[in-house]
């Protein structure tokens, strides 16, 4: 679920198609600049009740994913 929306998150700010987006896709990849992600993190956060804190390591989807899970389970 939570990959699925960082997902649709991206698609829309990217303006590509979700299925070309998968868990290794690297947002650099996709054209996604840092205000973007802050953006997409404020989304998470409301969408998933969590505080995210965006570091350069959190590169992918899979990785971004991987994140959310793990606030969200701490939480």
């Amino acid at each position: 679920m939570v990959e699925e929306k960082i997902i649709e998150l991206l698609a829309e700010t990217a303006d590509k198609d979700a299925s070309e987006i998968t868990a290794d896709t690297a947002f650099a990849d996709l054209g996604i600049d840092s205000l973007d992600l802050t953006e997409m993190a404020m989304q998470l956060e409301e969408e998933f009740g969590i505080e995210l804190t965006m570091r350069p390591e959190l590169n992918t989807v899979g990785k971004l994913a991987e994140e959310v899970e793990k606030l969200q389970a701490e939480a």
